[in-house]
């Protein structure tokens, strides 16, 4: 994960307060009942129907942001964490913080629809779905933001890209899982030796990306690739219903992926993936004049376009338009039927035959190797696309 404190540097707007960036006065619901947590010398007034997490007393305990909650103190290495879990509402995580010489002051980031704050005792990641400024009271009561340090971040540009892993890193044959918070080194090791996996899927980014991760750094990765493990790098932004501008969104999404991925390590000629959950088909149109603007944006970058989707809504439509449509070079296939191949009756076999092809045949469960239990989707790879570089693309602009 990128560092949110260097993005300030990339580029930022002028200060603005909280009635500019939103229009309106922040302020909680006066008819909501409140509790108050003091925690290292702030007081954070939350609905009284929020839970608290003391992360000390329960380092197991999944950081999620799908749900309302306020979490106390570093999410833990080991979190027993779902699977699977998309979305974003509003949810505070507040981690000691000791550092005094360090930059102080709160970004907001519209993309990843969250806040980040720092102050001399504490750093806060406060995310939020339709009540923005109920995490913006919750901050300013804490005090740990004020109008005066509120400073919108830019979305910088994919930057030149150093890979610190080699594009084939997101190329496999055989047996991977994914989850949805990056496990410890040590379990990954465990499951190293014991289990069938070798690849792992991780999510990178994006404004649904529900579960924390305390482990994805791009040390992480290097420190995985270096054991064999290879990897589907997944991004989960914005899902069917919230797409109003598909070629806009689709190449905004794309930029951001970009962005999270160098951050990573991984460079032109990796396969970047968008979760797009099962959707009616109502919005058929608008997903894939997204999915179009995604992978076309990727390949101006010099990455692949990967998409995940259920069999019978993004990937039926997909299909549908086969020959016709800007495809994405590999489709990641939700079918939970059990079999670990890459085969889809819907599917033509040679639709994205030679090697660009990815099978979730099962869904959350637990499994344990090596002494270590993780809630896995399981998944079986057959992608062997790497490049230096994408052909007609440029690798930087």
């Amino acid at each position: 994960m990128r560092s949110y404190w260097s993005k300030a540097a990339v580029a930022v707007l002028p200060v603005l307060g909280l009635a500019a960036l939103a229009g309106a006065p922040a302020q909680a619901d006066p008819t909501t009942t409140t509790r108050q947590v003091d925690y290292r010398g702030h007081r954070f007034t939350v609905p009284a129907s929020w839970p608290v997490v003391d992360l000390d007393q329960n380092p197991r305990a999944c950081v999620r942001f799908d749900r309302h909650a306020l979490y106390l103190g570093h999410p833990g290495a080991d979190q027993d964490c779902p699977s699977h879990a998309v979305g974003r509402t509003e949810a505070l995580l507040v981690e000691p913080d000791d550092n005094t010489a360090a930059e102080q002051g709160t970004e907001a980031e519209p993309v990843e629809r969250q806040y980040r704050a720092r102050t001399a005792e504490v750093t806060v990641t406060a995310t939020y779905d339709k009540n923005p400024e109920l995490v913006r009271a919750i901050l300013t009561g804490a005090e740990v933001m004020s109008a005066a340090h509120l400073v919108p971040v830019v979305p910088p540009a994919p930057p030149r890209a150093v890979s610190a892993v080699p594009a084939s890193a997101t190329d496999h044959t055989g047996h991977g899982f994914d989850t949805c918070t990056a496990p410890s080194s040590a379990a990954m090791r465990a499951w190293r030796k014991s289990s069938p996996y070798r690849a792992v899927g991780i999510y990178i980014g994006g404004s649904k990306r529900a579960c924390s991760q305390p482990n994805l750094t791009e040390s992480w990765v290097r420190e995985q690739a270096a054991a064999g493990w290879r990897f589907v790098p997944l991004y989960v932004g914005r899902q069917a219903s919230g797409i109003t501008s598909p070629a806009v969104q689709g190449a905004s999404a794309a930029q951001d992926a970009i962005v999270e991925a160098v951050a990573l390590g991984f460079g032109p000629g990796s396969v970047l993936y968008y979760d797009m959950e099962a959707y009616p088909a109502t919005y058929t149109s608008k997903v894939l004049a997204f999915q179009k603007a995604w992978t076309e944006e990727l390949h101006s970058w010099g990455f692949l376009s990967g998409w995940y989707s259920s069999s019978s809504s993004g990937i039926a439509d997909l299909v549908a338009r086969y020959g016709d449509h800007t495809m994405p070079d590999v489709i990641y296939d939700g079918l939970w039927n059990g079999f670990a191949d890459t085969y889809d009756p819907l599917v033509p076999s040679g639709y994205w035959a030679d090697h660009r092809r990815i099978h979730q045949y099962s869904g959350g469960h637990r499994e344990t190797w090596g002494g270590t239990t993780i809630e896995i989707d399981q998944d079986y790879l057959d992608v062997r696309l790497a490049t230096d570089s994408v052909s007609g693309a440029q690798a930087t602009r």
